[in-house]
């Protein structure tokens, strides 16, 4: 059985005032919406758990209704910390679950080969995350005024979701990092802790995270590409 726990427990701080980025409409719909879509038509992925804040569910339960989702879902309580937050969605994964893919609920360009890609990554070495190679030159700073030092872009990569993984790898290695008390923003620091495996999977697609306002036109315009791309295939089908 493969899962998936969708993270959208966040606070949007770095949007600015009062704003939900996730109920934001977004190329005709709120910005959590297409990146439940993505999982919603995967036909790999058995069910979903939504990571979300206390006295959200409802909000979350009309979108499902609204956009006729048909992927069983349910709702896990957003905990204190991004991790705290993947644990209890982890907690409340079902029992036949064997591989899960945990997105960022304000990622919504995420494709269908990406997704299928970083499962059988997982299936094959236990942990994967989607990953793009760093174009940018790279400088380190130890006080947030002057270069430090220079790093080898080569070596390299800006890491996405979602990060995918054997069930059993990722509590292990999360229930670690726990232990310890390391506090962490990727699922993936917690494998290195335990010296698993992540396996880096590149698809040249964006990929990109609405973090900040001027995030949302370059969102909208790729998720509007993809729609065209879309229709242009379905009208190109030898079926129709």
């Amino acid at each position: 059985m493969i899962s998936a726990i969708i993270v959208a427990a966040g606070k949007s701080t770095r949007m600015g005032g009062q704003t939900d980025k996730l109920f934001l409409p977004v190329a005709g719909r709120p910005l959590v919406a297409h990146a439940w879509q993505r999982f919603d038509g995967a036909p790999f992925i058995d069910e979903i758990v939504l990571v979300v804040r206390d006295g959200r569910q409802s909000a979350f339960a009309q979108l499902a209704a609204q956009y006729h989702f048909a992927k069983p879902f349910r709702f896990a309580p957003g905990g204190k910390e991004r991790q705290d937050s993947v644990w209890n969605g982890l907690e409340d994964l079902s029992p036949r679950s064997e591989i899960v893919a945990i997105q960022d609920a304000a990622r919504p360009c995420t494709s269908l080969a990406l997704i299928e890609a970083t499962i059988a990554a997982a299936r094959q070495t236990g942990a994967a995350v989607a990953a793009q190679p760093v174009s940018d030159t790279i400088k380190h700073s130890d006080d947030g005024a002057f270069v430090t030092r220079h790093l080898d872009r080569s070596r390299l990569w800006a890491v996405q979701t979602p990060q995918t993984f054997r069930v059993e790898v990722i509590r292990r290695a999360l229930a670690a990092a726990r232990a310890s008390g390391l506090q962490i923003t990727d699922d993936t620091a917690a494998c290195e802790m335990i010296g698993q495996a992540v396996k880096l999977v590149f698809l040249p697609a964006p990929n990109p995270k609405v973090t900040v306002p001027d995030d949302v036109p370059y969102v909208e315009m790729l998720i509007n590409a993809i729609a065209v791309r879309r229709r242009l295939a379905q009208d190109a089908s030898p079926d129709e």
